[in-house]
């Protein structure tokens, strides 16, 4: 169970996988993952961990709530 703070991206990228989105596929600056008609961006690989301020822009863009993404 993933608590809401920093994560790695393969990280971010296995769990949303985990909640049906498909991808990441290449975009023009970033790349995306899709579930159905919702697209969420993802961000570019960094040196450290993704921030919780980040995370919570994508599960929002997403529509995914804390409680659903700690029960992953």
């Amino acid at each position: 169970m993933p608590i809401l703070g920093p994560i790695k991206r393969k990280d971010l990228i296995r769990l949303m996988r985990k909640l049906g989105f498909e991808g990441p596929f290449s975009g023009t600056k970033h790349q995306f993952m899709r579930k159905g008609n919702l697209t969420i961006t993802i961000p570019n690989p960094h040196r450290s961990d993704i921030g919780i301020s980040l995370v919570r822009k994508i599960l929002r863009q997403a529509g995914i709530t804390k409680d659903q993404w700690e029960k992953i």
